[in-house]
């Protein structure tokens, strides 16, 4: 599944217990009617995805839906969710640039010394 929205923030990498676990958190707000803000999680060494992404980016973020099942010790069972991110690109980038060069550049570049002038006028 993939996700795309404005980043609006970017969390400091967590780590947790003696094994090391790490965990960043992304908080984007979608491009709908409805916005929604979502906070997205990146473990391990998808934490470093993130290095090169800043607040106000627009960004498509591939995700992967994450629920478990834990039972408190009075024995009722309890349901969590979680959206893990595993990929994400800068969509200001990746959009295509529909400007076209100054009229100068392009005849400039069109032309070349080598070619005959044969205009009929």
């Amino acid at each position: 599944m993939e996700v795309t929205g404005k980043i609006k923030l970017i969390n400091e990498t967590q780590t947790f217990g003696a094994s090391g676990f790490r965990k960043r958190e992304l908080v984007i707000t979608t491009n709908e009617q409805y916005p929604q803000m979502l906070m997205i999680e990146f473990v391990q060494d998808k934490c470093d995805l993130l290095n090169s992404y800043q607040v106000g980016q627009d960004v498509k973020v591939a995700i992967n839906l994450r629920g478990r099942e834990w039972i408190n010790p009075e024995g009722v069972a309890k349901y969590f969710n979680s959206i893990q991110g595993w990929r994400i690109e800068n969509l200001q980038a990746a959009a295509p640039s529909n400007e076209m060069p100054p009229m100068e550049e392009i005849q400039a570049s069109d032309l070349s010394s080598n070619e005959p002038d044969d205009l009929p006028f």
